[in-house]
């Protein structure tokens, strides 16, 4: 049996293209302000218009989960690119709303098809991790760089858009490192069931609800630091750059790191820690506390990020769990900025903020029992072949590999008839054997 898998692809291009389809969601509170000031749309219309931008992203995840490795990452990568490209370069070239909002919901499919292939493809790097940190890292920087760049290039709600489809078409040439289809041989063609369903699925799950609590801080972080905490715009602005650098130093002691201390604990303790910094920051009546709250948060959030993202990899190198726990993770995100402002609305900001960190810790649980015994037990081969029934045939293959069988012609047989002289000498021949045989056995006692 030949192999049909073939070594992983270089890091920097799923780095690439991992900021193309991330730079999106990390660039959402400026959509949607800019939607907000700059089209005929109310905050609370500008909010969906951000959440039809990640539902898209979300069901492009879910949608592609299981069909990267037939259709092939090169493919589905510059497919996203492209659809990124158009749908953000659309919404930017008009101001008309049907087209605007046309033009996200593409844009959206787009990032999370490029951020499904790049998820796909950290899965089955040697140092999952570490290539999530740097993708991290990476899309930080971007955002933090435009954070600061696009207050100074003007208003209108175009230029996010712009930043994004030029990200996503500069990222294009990475897709050229990539890999295309496959066709599986016929002893991993029934390997489709997904390894560790249950931890898995309680991944998934947790994952939803952690980062529909990071969302929900995040979308009304403004008003809190505004109406609550009474810090002009300019200050929130300074916060909130000082926030994301924090996050850059976070995601670089994360990749240093590495798995040195395991994940469980940087899982667990980091929501534990995020808890507190919510808490921290929606009781905040200062700049201190307001302040303090925002850094912190920043700097453990993309650290624990990463670590989830490299758990979800060692679950399934196909990069199955991975896509399928980043697609969740949209879907959380899509709908914090919801829940933040019912919250809000009923329990005000400290109630807020003591009902997501008490979120966050029921969910630190099973997320660390799931780091403890899933990710313990190391990833499953993507070349490792599975018969139908689900159990995994033998790993040892001859070396080097038998080839095709041969065929043996077999010849048929052939009836000699012999002549009637050659028929009597025959028989006299048998008939003086036992005479000689007598003979030499009495000679030789």
């Amino acid at each position: 049996m030949s192999d049909n898998t073939s070594a992983p692809p270089a890091a920097w291009p799923l780095v690439a293209l991992f900021t193309a389809g991330y730079l999106a969601p990390y660039l959402l509170p400026t959509v949607v302000g800019r939607l907000d000031a700059h089209l005929p749309l109310s905050p609370a219309q500008a909010g969906l218009v951000g959440t039809a931008l990640l539902l898209g992203s979300a069901t492009a995840g879910l949608a592609l989960a299981s069909r990267i490795p037939r259709h092939g990452q090169r493919p589905l990568a510059r497919l996203g690119l492209l659809l990124a490209a158009l749908g953000y370069g659309t919404a930017a070239a008009t101001t008309l709303l049907p087209l605007v909002v046309a033009g996200v919901v593409v844009g959206g499919f787009g990032s999370g098809t490029a951020t499904a292939v790049a998820a796909s493809g950290i899965a089955g790097q040697r140092d999952p991790h570490r290539t999530s940190s740097l993708g991290l890292l990476s899309v930080s920087a971007t955002a933090g760089a435009l954070y600061l760049t696009l207050p100074r290039l003007g208003g209108g709600h175009a230029l996010p858009f712009a930043a994004i489809a030029l990200v996503a078409a500069l990222a294009w040439p990475a897709t050229g490192r990539l890999g295309g289809p496959t066709r599986p041989g016929p002893a991993v063609r029934g390997a489709g069931r997904l390894p560790y369903p249950r931890a898995g699925a309680v991944l998934a799950g947790c994952l939803l609800l952690w980062s529909l609590t990071q969302e929900a801080l995040w979308g009304v972080s403004g008003r809190i630091g505004a109406e609550q905490a009474g810090l002009p715009e300019a200050t929130l602005g300074v916060v909130f750059a000082v926030a994301l650098g924090a996050g850059l130093l976070g995601v670089t002691a994360a990749s240093a790191f590495g798995a040195r201390l395991g994940r469980a604990v940087p899982i667990g303790a980091g929501t534990a820690a995020i808890a507190g910094c919510v808490v921290l920051t929606a009781s905040a009546d200062g700049l201190a506390g307001f302040a303090a709250g925002e850094i912190l948060w920043n700097a453990v959030y993309p650290v624990v990020l990463s670590y989830v993202i490299g758990l979800a990899a060692a679950l399934d190198t196909r990069g199955r769990w991975a896509v399928l726990a980043g697609s969740a993770s949209s879907l959380g995100t899509a709908c914090g900025p919801v829940a933040g402002s019912l919250l809000a609305e009923g329990f005000g900001f400290r109630g807020m903020g003591l009902v997501l960190g008490a979120l966050l810790l029921v969910i630190a649980g099973p997320m660390t029992a799931v780091a403890l015994r899933a990710g313990g037990r190391g990833p499953v081969p993507a070349e490792e072949p599975v018969r139908r029934g689900g159990a995994p045939a033998t790993a040892v293959r001859p070396d080097p590999a038998p080839g095709p069988p041969v065929r043996v012609r077999r010849t048929p047989r052939r009836v000699l008839l012999l002549s009637p002289a050659a028929r009597r000498s025959r028989n006299q021949e048998r008939a003086e054997v036992p005479e000689t045989s007598g003979t030499s056995g009495t000679s030789g006692t």
